[in-house]
């Protein structure tokens, strides 16, 4: 059953193709699995767009913004434009100014970003509860565990099927965490994330 659905999905991939070009998005991820693992779980709605092209490129702030405008102008000079451009990425211990420097490149170039402060882990979080105090890497793990009744796997191919159905609390607790967080310098804006966005935009902005 599901190998005839997959087979039904590309065979009107490529009638859309033969009439027009694909709708795509991109999604560049600064982890290698951790971040591609999640949102290459998302399945495509087609009203959205027909394909999600994603990237793990272990690439860090500025230099996966300039990986992401090197990747789209490859797209424009092959004729095939991506209809919008993500980078998900953290923090972590760069500075604020190379965190903010990167988000000034990407709106420069119409690159739309889900980035989180520490770590991507604090959307994770939101699905279960609201929080709004700076947590270590350590205490993203562990809290997890405790929240996921098993060991948290950083690069659980799993994860998404574990939150789906915790997805809408995590918007609106995502959504409040910025609303407040986004009133002070980024500096102190310890948690937040804009990942919330990108999920939005994946799922046809229905919650």
């Amino acid at each position: 059953m599901g190998h005839d659905k997959s087979f039904q999905i590309k065979k009107m991939l490529i009638r859309r193709e033969k009439t027009r070009k694909l709708r795509r998005i991109l999604i560049v991820c600064e982890g290698e699995k951790t971040e591609p693992n999640y949102f290459k779980s998302f399945p495509t709605e087609l009203e959205v767009c027909d394909y999600i092209d994603i990237r793990g490129k272990g690439y860090n702030t500025e230099s996966l913004i300039e990986e992401a405008i090197r990747l789209e102008k490859n797209a424009i000079r092959n004729k095939e434009r991506y209809i919008e451009t993500w980078c998900v990425f953290d923090k972590d211990d760069f500075s604020i100014e190379q965190f903010e420097n990167a988000i000034r490149l990407a709106e420069q170039n119409k690159i739309k970003c889900a980035y989180s402060i520490e770590a991507f882990e604090i959307w994770y979080m939101l699905h279960f509860n609201y929080y709004d105090t700076g947590m270590s890497r350590t205490q993203y793990k562990e809290k997890l565990s405790e929240l996921l009744k098993k060991p948290y796997l950083k690069n659980d191919p799993n994860i998404y099927k574990l939150l789906f159905s915790k997805q809408n609390k995590a918007i609106k607790n995502a959504k409040k965490l910025y609303n407040r967080q986004r009133q002070l310098p980024m500096k102190d804006r310890n948690p937040v994330t804009t990942v919330f966005l990108l999920v939005e935009k994946l799922r046809g902005g229905q919650l």
